[in-house]
């Protein structure tokens, strides 16, 4: 009985994903995000760089995340910040971390303005954004998640936040890590339904 229902269940999700692909049809922003999906899930599976314990990585299967949704690739305003001097980020296991404010994103989104402020660290080549938002302790991880984003051109007034990118910290799927903690003026008040879900949901 058991094994008739994984059978029933694992029709189900393949038919699932196949309507879900109709629906959206060849639209080759979606197929990229899902190619990043799946070899994501390759690299946690085995991966020397899986932030899974070796008890963890044979039940795991697939990492959760929300259908992409273009609602949520976002051209934000930005405003340059990079002549400021870098920050002592607080890290989970009460470290501090030296990034660097780069820029501010606001835009609005769910009928809410909303503001972003980008970091750098020294030998990155794209930014880091740690945010919080109304849906983290519920269909997303407490902690809050992150968001890379390519640096802007100098003079640029406008980036990019594809938020269907957003991912979870390393201590969302072990203790063991020491992760940035978003900092508060990155706390966004409307929910963010996009993007990687709880990993122990």
């Amino acid at each position: 009985m058991k094994t008739k229902l994984l059978i029933i269940g694992g029709v189900v999700a393949v038919v699932g994903f196949s309507v879900w692909d109709i629906a959206q049809g060849p639209d080759p922003y979606f197929a990229q995000v899902q190619v990043t999906r799946k070899a994501k899930n390759s690299a946690f599976r085995g991966g020397n760089e899986s932030p899974l314990t070796e008890a963890q990585r044979p039940q795991f299967d697939s990492l959760k995340y929300f259908a992409p949704d273009k609602k949520y690739v976002v051209t934000a305003q930005y405003a340059s910040l990079a002549r400021l001097a870098p920050v002592a980020m607080r890290m989970t296991d009460r470290r501090t971390e030296p990034y660097t404010p780069w820029g501010r994103a606001t835009f609005d989104l769910n009928g809410q303005r909303q503001q972003l402020t980008l970091f750098r660290k020294a030998t990155d080549s794209t930014l880091f954004v740690p945010f919080t938002d109304a849906s983290n302790g519920h269909e997303t991880y407490g902690g809050g998640r992150y968001l890379d984003t390519a640096i802007p051109a100098a003079g640029a007034t406008t980036i990019v936040l594809d938020f269907n990118r957003v991912y979870n910290p390393y201590c969302a799927y072990n203790n063991g890590y020491s992760c940035p903690v978003p900092p508060a003026e990155n706390r966004l008040t409307a929910p963010i339904p996009a993007g990687e879900k709880s990993f122990h949901n």
